[in-house]
Order: C-alpha cells, then sequence, then structure tokens
C-alpha cells in the first residue's frame, strides 16, 4: 500500500514535464495584444543559443520576458537579440557580392562564377571565360546560391544567449507586446412591432494584423482604456492589410472584473490568423425592454450652432427618434457592455427586416441606461421661434420663446421638449403655457401630447440675471 502511494506522489509530482506548449492571447481595444507563448527547449550546460521564431513582426522588442517554468533559477540571460532582417532578392544579392552563384536564363545560358555588381537591370559576374553582364529581371529563369547567408532570417527571431547550471529540457513562457492587434464590439438589434422592446445581439471581432499567426490560442479581451507611453516611431509601419469576416460563432465568453477593467475569456481555443477578422459571439438577450422617445432639440439639430446666437430668430428642426433600455438583469441583460456600434433592425409588414438606424455606445458597466439616436422623424418636426428679448438695466434681460409642434402623423403622439438655457447667467421661468422640468443648471425639458395631423403651441419667459 505505501509503494502504492509511493508511486502516485512520483506520478503527480511529475505531471509539470508533461505540460503543453500553449499559447494566450489578451487583446486590448487599443490596438496592442499581450502575446504568452509556451515552449520546449533542450539546453545544455554552459551558454546555449535559443532562436524564438514566429512571433510577430510587429512586437515591441522592450517588452519581451523570458523564463523557465520548469527551474527558473538554473536558466539566466545572458543577451537577448530581436532579429528582423528578412530574406528577400535584393538582400540575398548583396550578401552574395564577391562570392559564388549560378545564373540560368530563360533561352538555356547558365552563368556561373563571382557575383561582383547588381542593379534593376543587370548581373555583373566574373566567370572563367571572363565578365558576364546578365539583364535582369525578365532574361532572368533561375538564380542558385549555396546556402542562406549569415544575419538573414525568413521569419521574424527572438534570440536568446541563456547560461545553463546544468543539462535540462525547460518548459519556457516568452510573453511580449505586440501592435497591430485590436478588437472591438459591435451590436445588432430588432425592434418589435410596437416599438417596446429589442431582441440584442453582441459580436467581438478581432483582428490581426501583427504579422503572426496564434494555433489554438487562448483567447482574452481587456475593455477599458490603458495607459500606454507614447509610441515609438518604429510601429509607424503597421500594415493596413484588408481582413476578410473568418467565422461567426456561439457565445462563449466569461466576463469578469480585472483591476479597474473589464475582462472577457473565451471558454475554448481558438485560432487566429494573420491578416484576418475573427468574429465571436458575445451575448444573445430577447425581449429587451425599450422606451422609444421622439425628440425636439434644437440645441442638437443641424442648425445648433445658431442656437443661442442672437440672429436666430426661428429654428426648425425634426424630431429626434431615440431608444432607450437599461443595462440591468431585470431587463434581461446586466453584464459590462463593450463600446461598440449598434445597428437598429426592424420587420415591415412583409416580415423582411429593415434597417432604421445606428449609434454607438460606450463602455457600459451593469445598471446604467443606454440611449440610441437611430434617426429623425420625417413627420413629426418643431419651431422654436424668439418673439422677443429686451434687456433692463445693465444686469437683466429677458427672452420669450414659442415653441410649435406639428405632427403629420395619423396617430396621437408624444414629443419631449429639450430647452437649453444660458448656463453662465442665473435664470428663472417667469411666465409659461406649460409646466417644465428643470433637469440641470441648463437644462429644462417638457413633454408634450400633439394629436394626430395637428399641432401643438407653446411659449415660456425667462429672466436672466447676472
Amino acid at each position: 500500500m505505501k509503494r502504492f502511494a509511493l508511486v502516485i506522489l512520483s506520478l503527480l509530482f511529475a505531471l509539470p514535464a508533461f505540460a503543453q506548449e500553449s499559447v494566450e492571447v489578451t487583446v486590448y481595444n487599443q490596438n496592442f495584444a499581450l502575446i504568452k507563448d509556451q515552449r520546449y527547449f533542450d539546453l545544455d550546460k554552459g551558454i546555449n543559443k535559443l532562436e524564438f521564431k514566429d512571433v510577430a513582426a510587429l512586437i515591441e522588442p522592450t517588452s519581451v520576458h523570458f523564463s523557465s517554468l520548469t527551474a527558473p533559477a538554473s536558466a539566466g540571460i545572458l543577451e537577448q537579440n530581436y532579429e528582423y532582417d528578412l530574406v528577400n532578392a535584393s538582400k540575398l544579392l548583396y550578401k552574395y557580392i564577391d562570392r559564388k552563384i549560378k545564373v540560368m536564363t530563360k533561352q538555356g545560358d547558365v552563368y556561373e562564377g563571382t557575383l561582383m555588381s547588381y542593379d534593376d537591370n543587370q548581373l555583373v559576374i566574373q566567370t572563367a571565360n571572363g565578365i558576364a553582364m546578365v539583364a535582369r529581371p525578365d532574361n532572368i529563369n533561375q538564380i542558385t546560391f549555396e546556402k542562406l547567408p549569415e544575419g538573414l532570417i525568413t521569419k521574424p527571431t527572438l534570440v536568446w544567449l541563456v547560461n545553463s547550471d546544468k543539462r535540462l529540457r525547460h518548459l519556457t513562457e516568452v510573453s511580449y507586446l505586440t501592435q497591430g492587434m485590436n478588437w472591438n464590439c459591435e451590436y445588432v438589434t430588432v425592434l418589435d412591432k410596437d416599438d417596446k422592446a429589442i431582441d440584442l445581439d453582441g459580436w467581438v471581432s478581432i483582428t490581426n494584423n501583427c504579422g503572426a499567426t496564434y494555433e489554438d490560442a487562448k483567447i482574452k479581451l481587456i475593455a477599458g482604456e490603458v495607459k500606454r507611453a507614447s509610441n515609438n516611431m518604429y510601429f509607424d509601419r503597421v500594415a493596413k492589410s484588408a481582413a476578410r469576416l473568418e467565422e461567426r460563432e456561439k457565445s462563449q465568453f466569461e466576463e469578469k472584473s480585472f483591476f479597474e477593467y473589464h475582462m472577457y475569456t473565451m471558454q475554448r481555443p481558438a485560432t487566429i490568423k494573420n491578416n484576418q477578422t475573427k468574429q465571436l459571439a458575445l451575448l444573445n438577450s430577447t425581449d429587451v425592454p425599450v422606451k422609444k422617445e421622439l425628440i425636439f432639440d434644437p440645441s442638437k439639430g443641424k442648425n445648433h450652432w445658431w442656437y443661442y446666437s442672437d440672429n436666430s430668430e426661428t429654428l426648425k428642426e425634426k424630431a429626434r427618434v431615440e431608444i432607450t433600455f437599461m443595462n440591468s438583469k431585470a431587463s434581461k441583460l446586466g453584464m459590462p457592455l463593450p463600446k461598440g456600434n449598434v445597428k437598429v433592425y426592424k420587420k415591415d409588414t412583409d416580415g423582411s427586416l429593415q434597417f432604421i438606424g445606428e449609434d454607438s455606445i460606450e463602455h457600459t458597466p451593469k445598471d446604467e441606461k443606454i440611449r440610441l439616436y437611430i434617426g429623425d422623424a420625417f413627420d413629426v418636426l418643431g419651431e422654436r421661434t424668439r418673439k422677443d428679448f429686451r434687456t433692463e438695466g445693465y444686469h437683466t434681460a429677458y427672452e420669450t420663446f414659442e415653441i410649435v409642434l406639428r405632427n403629420h402623423k395619423e396617430q396621437d403622439t408624444e414629443i419631449k421638449v429639450v430647452e437649453k438655457l444660458w448656463r453662465y447667467t442665473n435664470w428663472d421661468i417667469v411666465a409659461s403655457s406649460v409646466n417644465f422640468e428643470k433637469k440641470d443648471a441648463s437644462t429644462m425639458e417638457y413633454t408634450a401630447k400633439v394629436p394626430k395631423n395637428g399641432e401643438t403651441k407653446l411659449t415660456y419667459t425667462v429672466k436672466y440675471t447676472w
């Protein structure tokens, strides 16, 4: 029995040696990512040269951290280099000046000798029969080199000199930051026929232009604004390559708080290819209660820059169409929502989905209200006219406004009127045909009922003192 227990304990202690190579990708929505790559290396006693290939082309070399998970104290880094002098035809020719090459033309002629010089038009080769000038590029069928010259590599590579105090197989972890990887969230909603509820789908799009592919990676997403120092000009060479929509999958993210941010962890590994946009389901909620509002707020209309001008006697604007809902469990949500665009659809009388508007949201915690401005009403509009303006002494002024709301619909409707007043003065409503509600130091609101194919008129006078 004791022997059996010792065998079990021995197996348990041996388990770390069978750990699998793996990669974890944490993507931030600020166009960078943290990569943690675990690989095995065999180290001899003494100084070893390790080459770590398949790293991102847009890696931040100063962010690299190397460690042994098997025996951290037995392996120490002496030197670290990031090699990115990638091989191409021009570099090969440059490295082979004064060295032997073999050139075959499309006509079948072969020139073998020492490369003396080259340019875009020709090669100059010292052959056994003298100097040959071989036209290029269309005339050349093949150039043969003995081997890859020292210093040229086929992929960006991290190179370390590691001092090991014994011969051992190490599971190592290399972590680094890279530019060129980003994620964003897109939301698709469908409004019901009564404009009282929506079905909401959230999709995460991960775009990878960093220059590396990560196979079967554990994926984490960080939502929030992480402070970073100014980027070096080295990273301005991020490629603007075209991305493609690769796949859509079921929602498999677990959300939790992390520091002052939120982290979304995918519950299964997935491959993130270079030059790819991968789309993954984040959430799906049905029958989320919403409220649709028609709002007359000329301070946000197309003529908003004239709103406080003395020359703006009349402003005519269509009513804004906005929908609001709570990000709460009671509303069948309640998960911190990353920032992103929200597209709104609605079924027409034929049952076909039609696009009716789009807005964006910022990072939204749970139990916060979301407001989407999705367009302007075709049949509902308002006019705001300044009917009177007068001063009284040096520190008092009176202003009178008339607001006319017109409804061309075949049913009665409600319109919220939003009025912005001078915020740098004291103000008081001294006369009004309706009861406005003061919302803050510069805003008052009123909800008006407007009959079908009719209009509603309201007036008020405000007194300013300073």
